[in-house]
């Protein structure tokens, strides 16, 4: 059964949406302050969507959670990359037993005052059998020192950050903790130079002998937990294509009857397409069913960027010449930057695939 809409997404912020249109294509090329994204995000609540009411949230689930990425999405993929980040860097803190630190760092976060970041790509695929942990602790007196990388990590706001990693320790047990802008030894690069997606604060981190005590631990039991926040790793992710595709729906809609009448059809069935794959990943997501089943969320994962693939294409075909015209193709030109990214969100489309190959293989 569907629920109605969260209440702060029924209709976003008039003047947040305003700001996320004519500021897309800036956010999408670099040409605005990534600075000014996170603080915008929070003012119109969406950073709070799906967060407990006792957290200082707004309530609801992490679908609404997911909603949020994707009404964002709709107007600027690099902004709802940003949320993305921020908002699965929240359920972390959500999920995590260490309540304390929730509780230390979920005002500011929620607030926008200080970012947050996923980093756990390497951990997903990790996970999946596809690449050992990139960073190692050792025993250091009283509490652990990190060293290593995480090459691509988004929403490294240098005014503040806090970004979780998955850390093998010498012992074999791998486990995750939260590391902040501030640590010593924690060295954050310049931005990556992005083909698109450059507001969107996406850089790398190396660590050289950072010390962290028991308090900065997420889970002590990397393997056991990550197979448990992954659908909400994913499901935020998923809404980046939800939302895109969605935005293009709407554009070929409003001229499929201007002389283009045969991509009527088209249009009615990548939109049942959509309108599927999001129920069915609501539907898994609320009832956890994804955290023993990783295939069919990684078959969701594939298949909305496919749909939304499919949607941008359309756009294009409704649009026609006028869309290859600099001024007047500018949004579309936009969105096939913005779709060119979403197969290669890690984990991407190929390593899901292969990590799906895999499982098959085995269960041969």
């Amino acid at each position: 059964m569907n629920r109605p809409v969260h209440p702060v997404l029924a209709r976003l912020d008039p003047d947040f949406v305003s700001w996320l249109a004519a500021n897309a294509c800036a956010l999408d090329r670099g040409e605005e302050d990534a600075g000014t994204v996170l603080p915008r995000l929070a003012d119109a609540g969406v950073t709070a969507a799906g967060v407990p009411f006792h957290h200082g949230g707004v309530g609801g689930d992490i679908v609404d959670g997911i909603v949020a990425v994707s009404a964002v999405a709709e107007e600027s993929l690099a902004a709802a990359f940003v949320l993305w980040g921020h908002r699965t860097y929240i359920e972390y803190l959500l999920q995590s037993p260490n309540g304390a630190l929730g509780e230390r760092l979920l005002p500011d976060l929620l607030s926008g005052r200080v970012a947050g970041a996923t980093g756990l790509s390497n951990a997903m695929k990790f996970l999946a059998g596809l690449e050992p942990l990139q960073i190692t602790a050792r025993e250091d007196g009283g509490g652990l020192a990190l060293t290593g990388k995480m090459p691509w990590v988004t929403n490294l706001r240098p005014q503040g950050f806090h970004v979780a990693a998955a850390i093998d320790h010498q012992n074999g047990q791998a486990f995750v903790a939260s590391l902040a802008h501030d640590d010593a030894g924690l060295a954050r690069s310049a931005d990556l130079a992005l083909f698109g997606m450059q507001s969107s604060n996406t850089a790398a981190v190396v660590l050289a002998d950072v010390k962290i005590g028991a308090d900065r631990i997420l889970h002590a039991d990397a393997r056991s937990w990550l197979p448990r926040i992954r659908p909400a790793f994913l499901g935020l992710q998923c809404g980046m294509s939800i939302g895109l595709a969605r935005r293009s729906l709407k554009e070929a809609t409003q001229v499929a009857g201007a002389g283009r009448g045969v991509l009527s059809q088209p249009l009615g069935d990548i939109a049942a397409r959509l309108a599927h794959a999001e129920s069915r990943l609501f539907a898994g997501v609320r009832s956890r069913e994804f955290e023993a089943d990783a295939a069919t969320l990684f078959e969701l994962r594939i298949a909305l960027a496919e749909i939304a693939a499919d949607a941008v294409s359309l756009e294009l075909h409704s649009a026609g010449g006028k869309a290859y015209l600099r001024e007047p193709g500018r949004e579309v030109a936009r969105r096939w930057r913005e779709v060119a990214f979403i197969p290669l969100i890690t984990p991407s489309l190929v390593q899901l695939k292969t990590a799906l190959q895999q499982s098959r293989k085995s269960a041969a």
